[in-house]
């Protein structure tokens, strides 16, 4: 199974920084979006680390494998970022699903929108990048951009397929979350979705949304995204969590408590 986030927190340019690690009891089946360890394969581990919503590094998977490495992160994982405070993690779980997400709704888009600024430059996308316009504005760039990362687990094996068909089933849920907010949009382009299963055992061999696990996988995750909705957090470097690091008590990268 994939036990519980636990908080640590890093030093970065003098300030101290939040992030997630999610360890499985023995690896897991995964799919996933983000820009470490993202597609189809068995991972032991998620990062979920908050950055500043000035963050512009291009090299994504790289940071996120050095913050695994200084949390002793073995073998292959998941890492995703967010420019939330990840300490405002939502949890939910229906029927032996259990969803995490960490919900930034700065101004969400339309999937379809007309494209103003593109993100199609082959690199993994980060809170800082350009975005699509909403519908009916020209050459707009939105203030705020926020990102929607959800962590799922599926306590049954999943085939590939159904794997598949979960994230599908997720983005919808989070989709429908976001618009009976009220928000008019169906995500953001930033957003990351990762599901985790076990390897072995009896196979599911469908994730759609009417499915045995995947009507209670869009329960969780409708009522994660709307509870971090609803909540409306403001990005991590614009609130009082941005704090400046201690000079004192930094060891391996974070600050040990």
């Amino acid at each position: 199974m994939l036990n519980e986030p636990v908080p640590h927190t890093r030093v970065e340019d003098g300030r101290e920084l939040p992030l997630l690690v999610w360890r499985a009891g023995r690896p897991l089946r995964t799919v996933s979006s983000g820009p470490l360890g993202g597609g189809l394969g068995v991972r032991g581990w998620v990062l979920n680390a908050t950055v500043p919503m000035s963050y512009h590094r291009d090299d994504p998977a790289a940071h996120l494998a050095a913050l695994a490495d200084s949390l002793g992160l073995d073998g292959p994982g998941v890492g995703l970022l967010t420019g939330v405070d990840v300490a405002d993690v939502v949890t939910r779980t229906d029927c032996g699903v259990q969803v995490w997400a960490t919900v930034g709704l700065g101004l969400p888009l339309w999937a379809a929108a007309p494209t103003t600024a593109t993100l199609d430059t082959g690199d993994p996308p980060t809170p800082a990048d350009p975005v699509p316009a909403p519908v009916g504005t020209v050459g707009a760039v939105p203030p705020r951009v926020g990102t929607v990362n959800i962590v799922a687990y599926v306590p049954v094996r999943l085939t590939d397929a159904a794997l598949v068909n979960a994230v599908a089933t997720a983005t919808e849920a989070k989709a429908q979350a976001i618009i009976e907010l009220g928000r008019p949009g169906t995500g953001t382009p930033t957003d990351a979705v990762t599901v985790l299963c076990p390897v072995d055992g009896p196979s599911a061999e469908y994730g759609g949304p009417r499915s045995r696990w995947g009507a209670p996988l869009a329960r969780a995750v409708h009522a994660a995204v709307r509870a971090g909705g609803v909540a409306d957090r403001p990005p991590w470097s614009s609130g009082t969590g941005a704090r400046q690091a201690p000079r004192t008590g930094v060891v391996g990268g974070r600050t040990e408590r």
